[in-house]
């Protein structure tokens, strides 16, 4: 494990240790949305596959106002549109040595009161895991059995291990049941987290 590694991981244990995560009402948390932050991935064949969900995305969560988060250094601009969709991509400036996003940073997120995170990214990243750890009152959506709690407060399993457009799919498919059998449901819901 090389120093920066080592120290990257000590830093998220002490985000870690910091955050307390509210307790959430499922699904009616998923159906007050009014601000999606995507964490997107950081290699352009990823990038590609998720670009073309994009449509999926926004008709599941309208009338919301969806972000787009590339990696740091990462540049979508010119391959994401920009109708429809905010873009905020973090400068190398904004990232700590091990690639923690800054404090300062996080800050300027916050103000956004993003209600749900969704982790497209599926590669180990510390620059995604402390986004999510800075949005303890939030949905934060993610594959199972890849970050696990308290990262995400929801996390749906897929058959797909590797087939990112599968993944995909799959998550955004149960998403949409989700939330269209909350709006179906009554006021009150059932409780969990």
């Amino acid at each position: 494990m090389s120093l920066k590694s080592f120290v990257g991981r000590i830093s998220l244990r002490r985000r870690l240790k910091q955050m307390n995560p509210a307790a959430l009402e499922f699904p009616g948390a998923l159906t007050r949305t009014r601000q999606v932050l995507v964490c997107l991935p950081g290699g352009l064949r990823e990038l590609t596959v998720v670009k073309q969900f994009l449509p999926t995305i926004k008709e599941i969560f309208k009338p919301a106002v969806i972000t787009l988060l590339p990696m740091p250094g990462v540049r979508v601009n010119d391959i994401y549109p920009r109708k429809g969709f905010n873009i905020l991509s973090p400068t190398p400036d904004q990232v700590t040595w091990v690639g923690l996003p800054k404090r300062t940073y996080v800050k300027s997120l916050q103000e956004c009161e993003f209600d749900i995170l969704l982790d497209l990214n599926f590669e180990q990243s510390m620059f995604t895991s402390g986004i999510l750890l800075s949005f303890p009152d939030a949905v934060r959506v993610g594959r199972g059995s890849f970050l696990g709690k308290p990262y995400y407060n929801l996390e749906i399993r897929t058959r797909y291990l590797r087939d990112e457009r599968n993944i995909c799919r799959s998550l955004l498919q149960t998403l949409e049941k989700i939330r269209s059998a909350a709006v179906a449901q009554p006021e009150g819901g059932s409780n969990g987290q």
